[in-house]
């Protein structure tokens, strides 16, 4: 097996008294959910259309995680299986017509998209989690693109039509049958880190009644039919969440629901809001599959400002921040009302970044997700300028899930090799038998007293050589600082962090060039 090496390379040193004064402003959290959702339903982020090369997709998903890991984002939940078709091969589902523009039809040449976009991101330290609509099975019956092979046409009578989609109905037990099978596929040829499922369980209520009468019939045992769909979709959460447990009990399983559950005026436990709900409208239980420990984390779309009369954004976190039941809560935050320019409370620079604020007032809010991916390209507001040099400046580690595994990696052991080059002696598999690598961390600072607080910079666990860039560090460390203390840590795939390694020390000479020393 080969070693680890890291180049330092110091640069010029340029430290504003400006962003010292900012830094000390706002706190720089260690562990925090910083997501970015990937839509591939109707093209909204990836690919940029239907029928590009292999070449251009790959490209153009490469710009995106480049972009997101320059801004400080740490995981991305990119929906794979956006309306009963697949970005990978499935013998479930056929290929999207997002993808080739026909349903059905494989890339060409071959390729794994799936394999391509996991691979890709876990070169740079970051978590894939597999966005996965549950019932959804054709979006548009007028426009859309059919394969033969489509369950939908198979079996027919699954399936309810409800204005033009067709959604599977939640009440057949071959319904749950067929998704499970879905995310088993999923998880056990892929190296993802979650399954993720967003806020689409009994479709939004329209004029039109949802049609699932004879299976209400049939199956509804006595409940009310408000109940018997709640049961439906308890149903399916706790079956993926059983068979995750069994086949790969590491891979986190969560949901990001409708951002209100239930209005006070309903149930005395409910937020003190108005509208639409997940327990009443969407069937979605959410409070019970947190409490019973059916998934890992929740992530409630909160796309509305601070201060709006009856889904006030603050109301609504702090009800949530209060309903986590040991899990992980993250908050969704609506990046595209701020790029839409046209949403009044989000058009302006403050909205978003406040949010933030609130959000890390909240010991039990882990971080956020951003809704979506292509609105961080127009930098709304100067929002990405605000993530790269205030609230993200600082790389993040997805805080840990001590539920799922507790048990950290043994610490690595760094040196500097003759030609300066920061070494990880030992093999991977030396490193890590205690728990596999998924990462690195660098720490360096001027104090080592400090060495540990503050990451660096995080870097994909990989075989192979990699490279850390002080290029970006040189800016987070004091202009007058002539001697810097840097440690490395590893991390497992639930991102447990083993205890710091040796210390090694490098000084600045006459000639401005840094200089690795002994460590200890």
């Amino acid at each position: 097996m080969s070693n680890r090496y890291f180049k330092i390379t110091f640069l010029s040193l340029i430290f504003s008294s400006f962003l010292t004064f900012l830094f000390a402003q706002n706190a720089h959290p260690k562990y925090e959910m910083r997501g970015s959702w990937i839509a591939t339903v109707l093209n909204i982020d990836w690919p940029s259309k239907p029928g590009l090369s292999v070449a251009e997709q790959k490209q153009e998903f490469i710009n995106i995680l480049n972009k997101d890991k320059e801004m400080g984002i740490n995981a991305v939940f990119v929906q794979v299986r956006p309306v009963g078709d697949a970005f990978y091969p499935s013998q479930y589902d056929p290929w999207s017509e997002y993808l080739t523009g026909k349903q059905g039809q494989a890339p060409s040449p071959f390729y794994d998209p799936l394999r391509f976009m996991i691979e890709e991101t876990h070169k740079r330290g970051m978590e894939f989690h597999a966005w996965i609509n549950p019932y959804r099975m054709v979006f548009d019956v007028t426009k859309s693109s059919i394969a033969e092979n489509s369950i939908t046409r198979r079996h027919p009578e699954w399936f309810v039509s409800y204005g033009k989609q067709k959604i599977f109905n939640p009440g057949l037990p071959q319904t749950i049958d067929y998704l499970v099978g879905v995310v088993s596929d999923i998880a056990h040829r892929y190296d993802i880190d979650g399954i993720h499922f967003d806020d689409y369980f009994y479709p939004y209520p329209t004029s039109q009644h949802f049609n699932d009468d004879a299976a209400y019939r049939m199956y509804g045992k006595g409940l009310s039919l408000a109940d018997w769909r709640r049961s439906n979709c308890d149903s399916a959460i706790k079956r993926v969440h059983e068979t995750l447990l069994k086949l790969k009990p590491m891979i986190k399983f969560g949901v990001s629901p409708f951002g209100i559950y239930q209005n006070k005026s309903q149930d005395p436990e409910g937020s003190d809001t108005r509208g639409t709900t997940d327990y009443h409208q969407l069937y979605a239980d959410v409070l019970l599959w947190l409490k019973n420990g059916w998934i890992d984390y929740v992530a409630p779309q909160l796309y509305w400002p601070i201060g709006k009369q009856g889904q006030d954004f603050r109301v609504l976190l702090d009800w949530w921040a209060h309903h986590t039941y040991g899990k992980a809560l993250y908050i969704g935050q609506a990046l595209y009302h701020a790029d839409e320019r046209d949403v009044s409370a989000f058009n302006n620079s403050y909205e978003l970044p406040n949010e933030i604020k609130l959000i890390r007032q909240y010991p039990d809010v882990q971080g956020s997700i951003y809704f979506s991916n292509k609105s961080f390209n127009s930098n709304p507001h100067g929002f990405v300028d605000s993530l790269e040099n205030n609230y993200y400046y600082y790389p993040a580690l997805v805080p840990p899930m001590k539920w799922i595994d507790n048990n950290p990696p043994n610490a690595p052991e760094i040196w500097v090799s003759s030609d300066n080059l920061l070494q990880i002696s030992g093999s991977l598999d030396e490193i890590s038998k205690k728990e596999i690598v998924n990462k690195y961390v660098l720490y360096a600072t001027s104090d080592p007293a400090k060495l540990g607080q503050l990451p660096m910079q995080i870097i994909g666990g990989d075989n192979g050589i990699h490279i850390f860039s002080f290029s970006n560090v040189q800016q987070k460390l004091p202009p007058d600082c002539t001697k810097i203390y840097v440690s490395v840590t590893s991390v497992d795939k639930e991102n447990n962090e083993s205890d710091l390694s040796n210390i090694i020390i490098f000084e600045k000479g006459r000639n401005g060039q840094w200089q690795g020393l002994s460590g200890h």
